[in-house]
């Protein structure tokens, strides 16, 4: 009778398991020649499907998606197991979110990636900002303190000489000289604001995703290479061959081709050091190169 209710014991606890993980999870590690990429709102599912996806169709994978609607689940289901690579952070967020976490996460390669934005539906500049109006900002740790680094370039605050700046949050301004009011909240929804706040600082994703026009920001973010966003992936898997092979895929011809077509939302993004450096190396095609000397080195 005992060893009846350990085996029905053991039987329920490995469905909660299951569950706890989702189908996708069981799905994502169970079925070989399958990627699954999680995924945030914004163009970077759009990159994966259109400068991605093709090269690993070639390989012989099959690609499927799981959307997520923050940046707290992504690597969640990357550690877990739902979802096999992501892509929608930059090296500092995932860094320290696998530090908090406890999690054993690592990036692959960077990837182009649209900025932070100012914008405003009613300023036609920041010098149109007054006393009391209200910008709002990530309320997320990495994406506050980067923020309020963005706002400290442009000489809207000061952050306090003692604080780490990768570390501040709305609590460490030193100086606000115009008297604004800083708003952190859920990054998703600062789109959103634009209608009753004076201005918004929006993440390139969230931005791209909610119409905006990247070129109409007040001011535009100018990004180090641990803020551009990147694939990730579980540290055990590095040395698997879909890891591999989307390295393969991310560094071919092709990808670049794709990423600096002008007649592609890809084209404003900033690059990473590593696809500069092969633009400026190698004649992949004439587009291509038309492409980068219009463009310039973003």
């Amino acid at each position: 009778m005992k060893l009846q209710l350990f085996a029905r014991d053991i039987v329920r606890a490995t469905i909660v398991l299951f569950l706890s993980l989702g189908a996708t999870s069981a799905f994502a590690q169970a079925t070989p020649g399958t990627i699954v990429w999680g995924v945030a709102p914004g163009p970077y599912s759009d990159l994966i499907k259109e400068a991605i996806q093709p090269g690993l169709e070639r390989k012989g994978y099959t690609v499927k998606y799981r959307e997520f609607s923050d940046y707290v689940q992504p690597n969640l289901a990357l550690a877990n197991g739902a979802v096999d690579a992501n892509l929608f952070q930059h090296g500092l967020y995932l860094e320290k979110f696998s530090a908090d976490k406890g999690l054993k996460l690592s990036p692959v390669r960077l990837v182009p990636t649209a900025g932070l934005g100012l914008y405003s539906n009613r300023l036609e500049s920041i010098k149109d900002l007054k006393k009391g109006d209200v910008i709002t900002l990530a309320n997320d740790p990495t994406n506050l303190a980067r923020a309020l680094r963005f706002l400290a370039r442009l000489e809207l605050l000061t952050i306090k000489s003692h604080i780490d700046p990768t570390q501040a949050s709305e609590k460490d301004i030193e100086q606000n000289p115009l008297g604004l009011v800083f708003r952190p909240l859920e990054a998703a929804q600062l789109p959103r604001t634009l209608d009753t706040a004076a201005a918004a600082v929006v993440n390139g994703n969230f931005a791209i995703a909610a119409g905006l026009d990247l070129s109409a920001a007040l001011e535009l973010e100018v990004l180090d290479e641990n803020i551009k966003n990147l694939i990730a992936v579980k540290t055990d898997d590095l040395e698997k061959p879909f890891v591999k092979d989307i390295i393969e895929v991310v560094e071919s011809e092709e990808f670049l081709a794709v990423v600096t077509d002008p007649s592609r939302q890809f084209v404003s993004f900033q690059r990473p050091e590593w696809i500069k450096q092969r633009i400026s190396k190698v004649s992949i095609s004439g587009n291509v190169v038309q492409t980068a000397r219009a463009v310039g080195e973003k």
